[in-house]
């Protein structure tokens, strides 16, 4: 495991290219390459028997020294460099074996040899002579992970309007390798046939079989050796694989179906060794710009500026820009087409709850732990989220995406939310008031998934969601990790669709006819509010929470939009809205909405 700083404090981590080997006496011999960093900080714990052997280029620009960190002095190693150009020496510094590499304009190659403990593998490490050759930009290697896992989808029952089909993962113990199917991330070729899928461990697997009718699907493994890959896009078939320290392209130059050269895409991503700054989801916009948002460190304040913000970077991937901070920990973004962006975030030091943000370029979102500039820690001096969401809701909101297409049952460019800490898929009931954007959510009716559920995307061939997730971290559905396809199967929803203020009360609509009787009783509906403290404290209890008196329901000439009148409804950080109806056929339909109202009409 390793990460770069620079001396400076910029991130300079590019690429590994890693060999685990036997030599002939049967030791244990690790290459490791690293290719065009400026600095690479490299923390090593040697086993008591090891030779480790490191392979550098570096070099090229007139920049001053570079410097590599090798060993702790504590280690008992021994250290020999070679090079075919200027001496690197190894001096201390610090506490560590550190090398330092003279500037030079011309590109040198670097091998270090550390070893530790018994006098063979000192006699082994005098043996090996000349300089291992890095790979060039175009060449190939030779498939590791030819062999084919299968496995055969399941197709789910149809329930009120819905159908969950479960694409099974080659598990832990299912997979040759034993990879382990955590997954972060993945998104369709252009055959709608295919899909490039991410492992939080680090694995990509290609699984094909993604036709309207499932069948038996065949999984390859295409690479291995990402940083926590939380996030993947295809763009013309070219795989963009967001990781923790880079985007990383995975290039499969001689056709075999598998990556024979990890490129660095972008790699200004500001890693530190905390656990918790993960890089979260990936997409792009209409001009091939890529955005993925950078959790923050966990009770911690800041140490670089990418710690808690939402990143766009260049199409070219010349260049990272901070659009918005004050993040604690947000589960991706999804890309709207005017210059905004949603994007969740999670219960925690000064987030007293979950939260869901409409974003805009050079907001700030809260959490004073992250990178900012800011003095004030007042409510009034941050963004509010279009909505709150207490725990019993929803633990730990994931991405949002837009529903593309009318084939799914809601309206085009529905808003849906994931949840990875329910496993379950929402609907955002947004409503924006002269500028302000607030509103709730209301689960689907769809069953509960048997892992957390975290990205989604619209399959353009058949119109249908398909979703992934893990389970990593605290949530209620603890399966490792699962791929599903959630099918419209047709029908009116009965669920709520739309929540909005009206002028003394609320207003909302559902998707299916209501039975006019039991909608235009007051005791169908019940509503609650309460107010949170936001503080460095982690999480928020409820506070001032009451009940609220509906003193007039009517249905509306469409028979599918309720008017509440409620004459104490003040504006509220918090607010459950239980509805107790039938819908005209005769079928019961029950439902909670979650939300915030920041303003009256």
């Amino acid at each position: 495991q390793g990460g770069g700083r620079a001396r400076g404090g910029r991130a300079a981590y590019v690429g590994v290219l890693a060999r685990l080997a036997l030599d002939d006496g049967g030791e244990e011999r690790l290459e490791l390459g690293l290719v065009e960093g400026d600095v690479v900080v490299l923390d090593v714990a040697l086993p008591q028997r090891a030779l480790w052997r490191r392979t550098r280029r570096a070099g090229g620009r007139e920049v001053g020294d570079m410097w590599v960190r090798l060993a702790p002095v504590s280690n008992d190693v021994s250290i020999r460099v070679s090079s075919n150009a200027r001496s690197a020496v190894v001096i201390t510094q610090d506490g560590w074996h550190v090398m330092q590499i003279p500037a030079a304009t011309v590109v040198g190659h670097y091998m270090v040899r550390m070893t530790a403990g018994e006098s063979r593998l000192l006699i082994l490490a005098e043996s090996i002579h000349g300089l291992s050759s890095m790979p060039g930009r175009a060449d190939t290697g030779s498939a590791l992970w030819s062999e084919t896992c299968t496995t055969a989808a399941k197709s789910g029952a149809a329930k009120e309007g819905y159908a969950v089909d479960e694409l099974p993962v080659p598990d832990l113990g299912a997979n040759p390798w034993h990879s382990w199917m955590r997954l972060g991330g993945f998104d369709f070729f252009a055959d709608g046939k295919r899909a490039a899928v991410a492992t939080w461990s680090g694995d990509v697997w290609v699984v094909d079989g993604l036709a309207e009718q499932l069948g038996e699907l065949r999984w390859r493994r295409i690479a291995a050796g990402l940083f926590q890959p939380l996030g993947v896009r295809i763009l013309d078939d070219v795989i963009y694989v967001g990781c923790r320290d880079q985007i990383c392209v995975l290039e499969d130059r001689n056709g075999d179906g598998e990556t024979d050269y990890y490129r660095c895409f972008n790699n200004d991503h500001q890693v530190t060794e905390h656990f918790h700054e993960f890089a979260m989801g990936l997409q792009s916009d209409k001009d091939r710009n890529f955005y993925y948002a950078k959790s923050a460190r966990h009770a911690l304040t800041a140490l670089v500026p990418h710690h808690g913000t939402l990143l766009k970077v260049a199409a070219d991937g010349s260049k990272t820009e901070i659009l918005a901070n004050g993040f604690r920990a947000a589960n991706g973004v999804c890309v709207n087409g005017d210059g905004s962006f949603y994007v969740t975030d999670q219960e925690g030091h000064w987030t007293p709850k979950n939260r869901i943000n409409r974003v805009v370029p050079g907001g700030f979102y809260g959490n004073m732990f992250g990178y900012h500039e800011r003095t004030s820690n007042k409510d009034e001096d941050m963004e509010q989220p279009l909505c709150w969401l207490t725990n019993s809701f929803d633990r730990s909101p994931a991405e949002l995406l837009r529903v593309q297409g009318s084939r799914w049952g809601l309206p085009e460019n529905s808003l849906l939310q994931l949840s990875y800490g329910m496993g379950r898929a929402y609907l955002v009931l947004e409503d924006e008031l002269d500028g302000v954007h607030q509103g709730g959510m209301v689960a689907l009716p769809i069953p509960n998934f048997a892992t957390g559920v975290m990205r989604g995307r619209f399959h353009e061939g058949s119109g249908q969601l398909y979703c992934c997730g893990l389970y990593g971290w605290s949530g209620a559905r603890t399966r490792p990790g699962g791929f599903y396809r959630v099918r419209y199967v047709g029908g009116a929803l009965a669920m709520p669709t739309g929540m909005r203020v009206i002028a003394g009360g609320l207003e909302l609509a559902f998707g299916v006819d209501l039975d006019s009787e039991l909608a235009c009783e007051v005791d169908s509906y019940s509503i609650k509010t309460w107010s949170l403290k936001r503080s460095r404290n982690y999480g928020s209890q409820h506070y001032d929470e009451k009940e609220l008196v509906v003193q007039k329901a009517t249905l509306q000439p469409d028979g599918r939009t309720v008017r509440l009148e409620i004459n104490d409804l003040a504006p509220t950080m918090g607010m459950e809205i239980a509805c107790d109806l039938e819908t005209v056929d005769g079928e019961v339909l029950r439902a909670k909405i979650h939300g915030t109202i920041h303003k009256l009409r």
